[in-house]
Parts: structure tokens; sequence; C-alpha cells
């Protein structure tokens, strides 16, 4: 299931952005990582290993790529976010990234995980561009989710009857996911990176993987999507409790089907 539309630009609807750090725990352990072909890739694309991780949340994305011999530091707005972050071993600095402060440093690559949608597409990627060094590549990556037909609308018919104008109502409701490849957010990042002198023409990358995903995962990660955080705490509950009894109709768990979309441009080299 592709994101929802938000009523506006995405980057200038800031309650729903700094509603994930209510519960910064939950959302590192129940939020998906990402492929380690795209981290691979990023790395191996990069003239070196010292990396800006924008939009750092938890340290999800940074730690993958730590992991990987690179070096990151992180800029997220959320100071709960960020506090976490620092406890498992991301150096983070708190800002958002269209007014933070680079004091002259440089950095090989910019990597964004499901968070380059609440920076300004054309500020950010003129800021991407002004702390690259020669070479260096921005990559806004997201995970697309694509659940079975039958999942959907199982799902569906609990938002509808609960929370008929959220997010995931909306996206649910779709008669069919939108291509991929064709997505609002990447739409976005793609105008923003071409609008900016200095970085070359946009790429698309994709990465396709699955995850079975059991009734309490299921459930447990719920509160950290879109603006489940800002439903009323009743009707959450009712969510919660719609979503886990379809579950337990489909024997369980259900098979939910990702894609890891990226878009990303290198600078020059000289």
């Amino acid at each position: 299931m592709a994101n929802g539309k938000l009523d506006g630009e995405l980057h200038q609807q800031r309650r729903v952005a700094e509603s994930y750090g209510i519960d910064a725990e939950r959302y590192d352990r129940t939020r998906p990582r990402y492929p380690d072909a795209l981290v691979d890739r990023m790395v191996r694309s990069c003239p070196g290993v010292e990396l800006l991780n924008v939009g750092a949340g938890t340290g999800i994305e940074a730690r993958q790529f730590q992991a990987a011999g690179c070096s990151v530091l992180g800029v997220e707005p959320d100071v709960r976010m960020a506090e976490f972050a620092r406890t498992k071993g991301t150096e983070v600095e708190v800002a958002r990234f269209e007014e933070w402060e680079p004091a002259e440093r440089r950095f090989d690559g910019i990597i964004s995980g499901q968070a380059w949608h609440w920076v300004d597409p054309v500020v950010g990627a003129a800021k991407a561009a002004s702390v690259l060094r020669p070479g260096g590549r921005l990559a806004a990556f997201w995970n697309v989710a694509e659940p079975p037909a039958e999942v959907r609308e199982a799902f569906r018919e609990v938002y509808v009857e609960v929370v008929p104008d959220a997010l995931a109502t909306r996206a649910y409701s779709m008669p069919t996911p939108p291509p991929t490849s064709s997505s609002p957010l990447l739409t976005k990042t793609i105008e923003g990176i071409r609008q900016v002198d200095g970085f070359g023409e946009p790429e698309q990358w994709q990465f396709e993987w699955r995850y079975v995903y059991s009734k309490d995962e299921w459930l447990d990660q719920l509160p950290t999507q879109g603006d489940h955080g800002q439903f009323p705490p009743e009707k959450l509950a009712k969510v919660l409790a719609g979503v886990g009894a379809a579950i337990d109709a489909m024997g369980g768990s259900f098979d939910m089907k990702y894609t890891a979309v990226a878009v990303t441009a290198t600078l020059p080299t000289s």
C-alpha cells in the first residue's frame, strides 16, 4: 500500500511528521528495514563512506549503513527520535534539514529513508547539492507496501467504518494500487532535483522483497503508520481490534509484498 495523500504539500504537514516520536522505541522495533541490495548499491556508488542521513528518525537506515562500513551523521527534527538514535550508536543533530547548519562539512552521500517527503523538495535538493563532495550521491528511498487484494479489502472495511477520513482509508480505498514508479513521492522528489543546478538526471532504483506478518507484529506496527498517532484512543483501539479480527480470519498471518523504491542523483566529479 502506497502512502495515502495528505491535503497540501507533505513537507508542510508538521503535525503528522512530528507524531512519530510519541513512541520512538515502538517505531524502531516495528518499522521495516531496507533490503541489503539497496544499501550495497548505494555504498558502491558513492565516492567514499561518509554519509549524511536526512530525517534519521530512530536510526534504522543509519545502522544498516554503519554495518556496511559507513560513518553516518544524522539530521532529525524530532528530539525524541534523535535521542533514541543516539542510544543505538548514531550521532544525530537536531534540526530540520532545510535549516541545518553544515559548518563547512561535506559528505560522500546523503541517504533519507521514509523521510524525504517531509523535506521541501527543491530547498532540500539544493541543500543536498551544497553539502555533497564532487561525485557525491543523494538517495531518497521508501518501502512501499502492497498487500494482497483480499487483505486490502478486509482492512479497508475496518478503516471505512472507524476512521473514514484517515490516510489509510484513502489508500485502501483506491480501486487499484498506483504503479510504484509513478508515486507522487517519487515524482515530487524527481521534480525537485531537476530544478537544482548541479545534479545529473535522477534515476529510480527498485528492490522487491516480502515479509510474512503475524497478527501481533502487524498490530504492533500500526500505531506508527501514517496518521494513526493522531487517532483518538478509542478509535485506535477499534481499528486494532477490527484489523486483528480480520487477520485472525486469514489464519493469523498474511504475506506482504514490499518494493523499496529510491530516487537518486549524483553531482559531477569535477
